[in-house]
């Protein structure tokens, strides 16, 4: 196992620790400095228990303990840690080579000390955990720590306290994980000429993030079907005329995501339709990059996209009305159904294994109105956070072919939008069925970074790309 630089790793993993019992020590709360225990999980088998899936421990786990182990478990007191794994089974190193020892795992984590798995039962009392999705691991879980409820929420909250704010060594990773991405999407783009299908872009995207050690961070959305938000399929042919939505991002071998969506013309040039539209999505998508800086609230950037996006489609004809009054009935969501993005780090949307409690600030709960109940993010944005920005536009057929739905959506009675959409206008958008464009944007202290700048936005650059040029 490779770590380029285990002394810096350990430093870090130390500090993190550290801000941790801070956030635990100084809780309102009765119950405080219980010590922390945290999972990294097992292989799960894929259909015999020697085929497993690929291995991805517990962002927590690595977050705090740095090194990808399977089968382990750290136990956090005060800014200590203690690794409890057990050594290699001897007769492994037939089938799998010489692998490191426990000892040799707690020295690159900077452990204070390192036991065998069994020993933690006598020091797991009184302790808190994060539930892992996994059975196996689960059931090991909650055999050895009962749940409290109270210190499970004080350990969620005081986690997510230390994870929004990416320290030296998370941009760094994420920087890497943005340069493999960036790279993988340019050569999807310029593949595409001579690919026949979706899986044949998909096949070299990918192979650009395993040629640099890098899996994917979440299973790609390669498709000409951008109407479906997070289609899984690629066996369908590419034509002329298509637009190829692309949304891929690579993950480092510690764990930290890149997420980014281009859409691009098969044909290597967008139709006047499909032009148009993009010009409405890459606006709003500007428009919030622009106003990412400390301070702001982030529900506020995801208000901005739908003005932006509604007052481009009543440009176009689309929409009647004025903007701000179709943002308020909703109108826009018809074409804009989700949020404008989430939080990046470990996970690609980071640590919503915790639910609201990571993207809502305390005291806030979701919007049970379409569109915004999918606001993944509802917080003022802090320096050093890091986020994403994907505004869309999207046909999808069970929601504009659907008189029931669209009257919930705009609380009108169905069939009672002729003066909201010019159906007449919309069909001749039909060659647009979606397209996206995502961005991973760091807040500074007074501005904002897109750390995936290197792959430009601009529809000339896209056609040169997908046309055969360089």
């Amino acid at each position: 196992m490779q770590i380029a630089n285990p002394d810096y790793l350990a430093v870090t993993l130390r500090s993190r620790r550290q801000k941790l019992a801070k956030l635990l020590a100084g809780a309102s709360s009765a119950t405080t400095d219980f010590p922390v225990i945290l999972w990294s999980g097992k292989p799960s088998p894929r259909n015999f228990p020697h085929n497993t899936f690929p291995f991805r421990a517990s962002s927590h786990f690595l977050y705090f303990g740095g090194v990808p182990l399977p089968d382990a478990i750290i136990r956090l007191e005060g800014d200590k840690l203690e690794l409890y794994a057990d050594d290699p089974d001897p007769g492994s190193v037939l089938w799998h080579g010489q692998m490191p020892s426990r000892d040799d795992m707690a020295r690159l984590m900077g452990a204070d000390a390192a036991f065998p798995k069994a020993a933690l039962a006598e020091k797991a009392s009184d302790a808190a955990t994060i539930l892992l999705p996994d059975r196996a691991t689960r059931a090991e879980q909650e055999a050895l720590i009962p749940v409290n409820e109270e210190m499970s929420l004080q350990l969620a909250r005081a986690i997510v306290s230390v994870r929004l704010i990416q320290d030296a060594a998370a941009l760094s990773e994420l920087r890497a994980a943005a340069a493999c991405t960036v790279a993988a999407h340019l050569s999807g783009m310029a593949c595409t000429p001579e690919a026949k299908t979706e899986s044949m872009v998909r096949a070299v995207i990918e192979g650009v993030f395993m040629a640099n050690d890098m899996p994917c961070a979440y299973k790609s959305i390669i498709t000409r079907r951008g109407e479906v938000l997070h289609n899984e399929a690629y066996h369908y042919p590419i034509n002329p005329g298509d637009l190829l939505l692309v949304d891929a991002g690579a993950e480092t071998p510690g764990g930290w995501a890149a997420d980014v969506t281009r859409t691009w013309p098969v044909s290597g040039k967008f139709s006047p339709t499909q032009r148009a539209i993009y010009d409405v999505v890459l606006a709003a998508h500007d428009a919030c990059i622009a106003s990412v800086r400390p301070g702001v609230e982030y529900q506020d950037v995801h208000r901005l996209a739908c003005h932006t996006i509604a007052s481009g489609l009543v440009d176009l004809g689309i929409l009647l009305g004025k903007p701000e009054d179709l943002v308020e009935m909703n109108a826009h969501a018809l074409f804009f159904p989700h949020g404008v993005g989430h939080l990046l780090g470990l996970d690609v949307h980071d640590m919503e294994d915790l639910g609201d409690i990571a993207g809502y600030e305390e005291g806030r709960t979701r919007s049970d109105r379409f569109g915004l109940c999918f606001l993944r993010l509802n917080r003022p944005l802090r320096s050093g956070m890091v986020v994403t920005i994907e505004p869309g536009f999207y046909q999808v057929p069970s929601i504009l072919n659907d008189p029931d739905r669209r009257a919930s959506i705009l609380s009108r009675p169905p069939g009672d939008d002729a003066d909201i959409i010019n159906w007449d206008i919309l069909a001749k958008f039909a060659d647009v069925r979606g397209i996206r464009i995502e961005d991973d944007v760091l807040v500074t202290a007074d501005s904002s970074e897109v750390l995936t700048a290197a792959l430009p936005t601009a529809p000339e650059f896209i056609e040169q790309i997908t046309s055969g040029g360089r």
